[in-house]
């Protein structure tokens, strides 16, 4: 009896593998921009100018004034602005979704807040500019009614002035990605709650709250690291009046200070250290949050 060919597979030699090529873009994009830039940065942080090994650059970041004030100023933003948006977001969120409001809001909030969560740069600082500076359209009309904001100690171009430019897109960005988190509170669990006789806030108190509590923490944490590392909407905004990391880091790497990029790679460094450990927390309480919402 003749034997049984073997399948087509078997006497094929050595096959490309054709079913990466949908994502290896992604892979070449994420390589080219991401992992060896931000090698090189990392490398650059622990060298000097004669290319040796050295943790002076690191050291600085400690020693400097200007450098730690900067971090403080950048995490007092980042912080205020994502507490700030995160409770505004979380309310307008619970309203569009669980508020009895038509289906027509909610679809509309959506569109606007996956539009403006990502509507950032020198469109957004001119744009405060012209409502808020001192010739805005709003603080001329406030003026006209006998109301000068500046006078009564308002500045648009100050660390809070930066917070409320940040919140346009923070708080969008916040109802974005908890609105899943409070779809997943199944009715269910009030319906129970309300057999078993409790109130609504012992309802809210006892379930929603430590329910969304992880998500609401991780998406703060997300909106930390997402206001922490912005410098377009600084930059054009405030230019360099403020001194904040994001700017003081392209001043430093352009040599407009002391024209040293090793400590510009440095200070880029400790942004990768806050922003990376901000998305670990975000993610274990994403992960948290999911066990809960399965």
């Amino acid at each position: 009896m003749a034997s049984r060919s073997a399948p087509p597979d078997a006497r094929s030699g050595f096959r490309l593998p054709t079913h990466w090529l949908g994502v290896a873009p992604f892979f070449i994009f994420a390589l080219m921009f991401l992992i060896l830039p931000t090698l090189y940065l990392v490398v650059g942080a622990f060298q000097n100018d004669q290319g040796q090994y050295t943790l002076d650059n690191i050291r600085q970041l400690f020693i400097d004034k200007s450098i730690r004030d900067a971090y403080w100023v950048s995490i007092k933003i980042s912080f205020w602005s994502a507490t700030v948006g995160a409770f505004i977001g979380l309310a307008m969120a619970i309203a569009i979704v669980r508020g009895g409001l038509p289906a027509w809001v909610r679809s509309s909030t959506m569109t606007f807040s996956g539009v403006a969560s990502n509507f950032a740069g020198v469109p957004l600082a001119f744009a405060f500019l012209a409502t808020l500076g001192r010739l805005g359209l709003v603080t001329v009309l406030l003026r006209g009614i006998g109301i000068d904001i500046y006078a009564l100690g308002f500045n648009v171009l100050t660390s809070w002035g930066l917070i409320i430019v940040y919140l346009f897109f923070q708080i969008p960005l916040m109802i974005v990605i908890i609105t899943p988190a409070i779809d997943g509170l199944k009715r269910e669990w009030g319906e129970a709650a309300a057999t078993l006789g409790a109130t609504t806030w012992q309802y809210w108190r006892m379930v929603v709250i430590p329910v969304l509590w992880p998500s609401f923490l991780g998406t703060v944490i997300l909106l930390f690291a997402n206001s922490f590392g912005a410098i377009a909407t600084a930059y054009a905004f405030t230019g360099s009046s403020l001194n904040i990391v994001p700017i003081k880091l392209y001043a430093q790497i352009r040599g407009d200070v002391l024209h040293n990029p090793h400590l510009g790679y440095a200070l880029a460094f400790g942004m990768i250290v806050v922003t990376g450990l901000a998305n670990i927390f975000y993610i274990w309480f994403r992960t948290r949050s999911e066990r809960w919402l399965k």
